[in-house]
C-alpha cells in the first residue's frame, strides 16, 4: 500500500510548513513567530464571499432559510454530481476563460480537490512504472499526487532562467529521448498554466508546440489550470481548450484539464476538484473512480448557487484581479528597494524571488543553508527552488495572497532588514548569477530518476489501463 517515501513530506517544501505550525506568527500573541509564505492561498476577497453568504442564506442547507432542502441534499446522491453543480462549474470554467470556449457539464468528473483530480487522471492514463514529463520548476506536491499511490513517475523537462524558464521543443525532445533510452514508457506531459511556482502563463505559440509534440509522440497532455482566474494583467490567459478548438486536426482524446476552486475562489477547504477530459473512456473511468473522493453534496449545493450568480461572479473576478495586481506591485516594489528581483509574472498567488546573489556558492547545499537562515532567523516560511526541482539554485517561491496588509508589511520589513544585514553581497554577486551556469542539480536530475526503480503501489482499477493506451 502507500508505505513508501513518495508522499514527499520530508522535502524542504513541507518542512517549512512544519516550522510555521510550531511557531505561527500572530500580530499580538506571537509577533516574533514564523510568517506563512509557503501556502498558495487566496484570502484577499473573503469579504465579498462573506457578504454573498449573508445575502443568500438559502444557498446553505444549514440555515433557517435553506433548511427545507436539508433532506433532499443529505440523502444519497449519484457520484456523477448534482446536475446544478456540474452546470454551474462548466459555466464558471467558461467565464474564467473569457467565454471563448464552452465546457460540457457531462464531461465534468468530481474529485477531492486538485490533489485527488491529479491522482485520478494518473490512475486512468498510466500503469505503475509509466512516466509523465514535467517542465521544471514544478509544484512539489505533484510527486505525491501523481506518484505516491499510482506507481507512476515524473521525469523533469529542464528549463532555465535564460529564457524565463520557458519550455522549449528541444527540452521536450531531449527529456523524451532520455526516457526512451532508459526504457521508460512516457504516457504523457503534465503542464501547469498559469505556472506554479513561476506565476507566468504559456503563450498561444507554446501551447501549439506542446500539442504538436504530444500528437507526434501520441502521448497524453494533462493541463493543470487551477490558477486560471488569478491572471491580473496582460497578456491574457489562454486555455488549452482554446487551442484544440482552433485546430480540429489535434487529437483531443489526448487532452485532459485539471481544475479546482481552491486557488481561483480561495476555497481549498471545500475540496472541489475537477477532471475535464475530452476522452470518453477517461470520463467513464474517472466517474467510477470519483466515488472514492467525492465533493460533499452540501458543498455542491452551495457552490452551485454561488457560481450561478452571474452578477456576483463578475464582481468577484474583477475585484480579485485588482487586489492581486495591487498585492503583487506592493510586494515587488518593496523587494526592489533592497535590490531583490523577481521573475516577471502576471498570475498566481506568489512571486518567484531571485536570491542567487545571496548564496555563498551556486549549489543546492548553499540554497538550503540560506533557506534555513530565512526560516530560523528571519522567521519567514518561503519555499526553496530545489523543492520545486529548479535547475538553478537561489530561487524561492514567496506566497503573498494568504495574509492581510499588516502581515505583508511585517514580512517585507523582515526581508529588508535581512538583506541590509547581508551588506552589498547581492550587488557584488549579481553579475556572476547572470551567467546562468547550468550546475549539477542533485535534487531531481533525470539520470537519478531513471536509475531509481519504480516503487510499486496498487495497480490501477483497470488492469494495464486498456482504456487509454495512447502509446504502446
Amino acid at each position: 500500500m502507500a508505505t513508501n517515501d513518495g508522499h514527499a513530506e520530508k522535502s524542504s517544501y513541507f518542512d517549512g510548513w512544519k516550522a510555521y505550525d510550531k511557531n505561527p506568527f500572530h500580530p499580538t500573541q506571537n509577533p516574533n513567530g514564523v510568517i506563512q509564505m509557503g501556502l498558495a492561498e487566496h484570502q484577499l476577497c473573503f469579504d465579498l464571499i462573506q457578504e454573498w453568504l449573508v445575502n443568500n442564506p438559502k444557498a446553505s442547507i444549514c440555515t433557517e432559510e435553506g433548511g427545507d432542502k436539508f433532506r433532499d441534499i443529505a440523502i444519497f446522491q449519484d457520484y456523477h454530481g448534482l446536475p446544478e453543480f456540474r452546470n454551474a462549474v462548466a459555466k464558471f470554467m467558461g467565464r474564467v476563460r473569457g467565454d471563448k470556449v464552452r465546457f460540457e457539464p457531462d464531461r465534468i468528473v468530481m474529485s477531492g480537490g486538485a490533489t485527488g483530480a491529479n491522482e485520478l487522471i494518473t490512475f486512468c492514463l498510466a500503469d505503475p512504472g509509466d512516466a509523465f514529463l514535467v517542465p521544471t520548476p514544478y509544484y512539489p506536491g505533484f510527486d505525491r499526487d501523481l506518484c505516491w499511490r499510482t506507481g507512476a513517475r515524473l521525469l523533469p523537462v529542464v528549463c532555465h532562467s535564460s529564457n524565463n524558464f520557458k519550455v522549449t521543443r528541444k527540452a521536450l525532445e531531449d527529456a523524451y529521448a532520455k526516457a526512451v533510452e532508459a526504457n521508460i514508457r512516457v504516457k504523457g506531459l503534465l503542464i501547469t498554466n498559469p505556472s506554479n511556482p513561476l506565476g507566468t502563463i504559456l503563450d498561444r505559440d507554446t501551447l501549439k508546440e506542446l500539442m504538436s509534440f504530444i500528437n507526434k509522440k501520441n502521448i497524453h497532455l494533462v493541463c493543470d489550470e487551477i490558477y486560471a482566474a488569478t491572471v491580473f494583467r496582460q497578456p491574457n490567459f489562454v486555455s488549452i481548450a482554446e487551442i484544440i478548438e482552433e485546430d480540429q486536426e489535434y487529437n483531443r482524446n489526448l487532452v485532459h484539464i485539471v481544475y479546482s476552486l481552491s486557488k481561483d475562489m480561495g476555497f481549498p477547504g471545500f475540496r472541489v476538484g475537477i477532471v475535464y477530459s475530452y476522452n470518453d473512456a477517461v470520463v467513464e473511468c474517472g466517474r467510477k473512480m470519483s466515488s472514492f473522493g467525492l465533493v460533499s453534496s452540501q458543498t455542491q449545493y452551495l457552490i452551485a448557487s454561488m457560481l450561478s450568480d452571474d452578477q456576483f461572479i463578475g464582481k468577484f473576478l474583477l475585484e480579485s484581479s485588482g487586489t492581486l495586481a495591487t498585492r503583487h506591485k506592493d510586494f515587488t516594489d518593496g523587494l526592489r528597494q533592497v535590490g531583490i528581483k523577481c521573475l516577471n509574472s502576471n498570475a498566481g498567488l506568489f512571486l518567484w524571488m531571485d536570491l542567487r546573489g545571496l548564496l555563498r556558492e551556486s549549489t543546492v547545499e548553499a540554497e538550503t543553508a540560506l533557506w534555513r537562515v530565512i526560516i530560523n532567523d528571519v522567521k519567514l516560511n518561503v519555499s526553496p527552488g530545489s523543492s520545486f526541482h529548479c535547475s538553478e539554485p537561489g530561487w524561492f517561491r514567496v506566497c503573498i495572497a494568504n495574509m492581510n496588509e499588516e502581515t505583508m508589511k511585517v514580512a517585507l520589513t523582515r526581508i529588508r532588514e535581512f538583506v541590509l544585514r547581508s551588506g552589498d553581497k547581492l550587488g557584488r554577486k549579481e553579475k556572476c548569477c547572470q551567467s546562468n551556469l547550468r550546475l549539477n542539480f542533485s535534487f531531481r536530475r533525470m539520470e537519478d530518476v531513471m536509475r531509481t526503480p519504480c516503487i510499486m503501489s496498487p495497480h490501477s482499477p483497470i488492469p494495464q489501463s486498456p482504456l487509454v493506451r495512447a502509446r504502446t
